[in-house]
């Protein structure tokens, strides 16, 4: 992999700068600018989504489409300006080259904090699909942003019980994903389900010094469904070189280095198929192959770490 051109590696791992009056009051006008440009994008964006549920023609929705990722695109540039401001300190990121802003992505990821959502977001834009979610079909209904997520097309499922629902289930959400054919889409899963902490690390006994063990649901869902259109899978990696952030480190300008590789893998073709979740074979194939990711992972970071001068136990 090489370093996007973009993005330089810095001069070390410098420790994270203790709190003082200067850092509140910077988390405090962040936080006020995060918030303000939030309520601007979702409230730009309750007229045009109105449009597409009331019209549901082609060409209206088309439209429609355009103008609410072009929105969301101006939600995501304005939060990069302001962590650009805070956190000064040059990335170190890999393996953005040949990345396609009109492609088809599954994009998969370690999870630490909050705060990783937001370096994906800084870390991809422009260079893929404004990344996007599976939802439980219930979030729909949370006001103003279920909304939102309607409007940007993020891919609603359902969940039921037994062998029966959850085939109905899947056959709904692949329909719900049809959509996707025609809009170039990058769908993200924490593989993990939940962020990292040394308890949840201890109570799983997971086999892995720097990773929660992986579930492959999520992404079973994800290729059953839109297997045959993603291009390939990012696997992506996060890692703090200071510990693990809150998300007041990322407003206040405490956060410092961070490190992310990005690495392409083709999607084994008996993957992409429609029944992936269909078969005890093929989940035992989802799952040899995301092990076998995370066993690589789990040894990248702690080089990563070693790199930096962070102490790995």
């Amino acid at each position: 992999m090489t370093n996007d051109p973009d993005c330089v590696i810095g001069a070390g791992a410098a420790p994270r700068p203790p709190m003082g009056l200067a850092a509140a009051l910077r988390g405090a006008a962040n936080g006020l600018l995060l918030g303000l440009n939030t309520l601007l994008a979702f409230s730009l964006m309750v007229l045009p989504a109105l449009v597409k549920l009331l019209l549901p023609v082609a060409r209206v929705r088309a439209g429609c489409d355009r103008l609410l990722n072009a929105l969301a695109a101006g939600w995501v540039a304005l939060n990069n300006a302001w962590i650009a401001a805070a956190c000064p300190a040059p990335w170190q990121v890999r393996g953005l080259d040949g990345l396609n802003p009109r492609g088809w992505y599954l994009v998969a990821c370690n999870h630490q904090s909050w705060v990783d959502i937001l370096v994906l977001q800084r870390v991809f834009h422009g260079r893929i699909p404004f990344l996007k979610f599976f939802l439980k079909r219930e979030l729909i209904w949370v006001p103003v942003i279920g909304l939102a997520w309607w409007a940007l097309d993020f891919p609603f499922m359902t969940r039921g019980a037994g062998r029966g629902a959850r085939r109905g289930d899947l056959a709904a959400t692949r329909k719900a994903c049809e959509k996707f054919s025609r809009i170039p889409t990058a769908v993200i899963n924490f593989v993990e389900g939940t962020r990292f902490t040394a308890a949840k690390h201890a109570q799983q006994n997971s086999p892995y010094r720097h990773l929660l063990e992986p579930k492959i649901g999520g992404l079973g869902v994800a290729l059953a469904t839109m297997g045959g259109q993603f291009e390939s899978m990012l696997d992506v990696t996060i890692v703090y070189p200071q510990g693990t952030p809150s998300f007041w480190d990322l407003l206040s300008g405490r956060l410092r280095a961070v490190t992310v590789e990005v690495e392409r893998r083709a999607i084994p073709m008996p993957l992409r198929a429609a029944n992936a979740l269909g078969g005890k074979a093929q989940r035992l194939s989802l799952r040899a192959w995301i092990d076998a990711q995370w066993a690589q992972k789990d040894q990248r970071i702690s080089h990563l770490l070693q790199e930096h001068g962070t102490h790995v136990p």
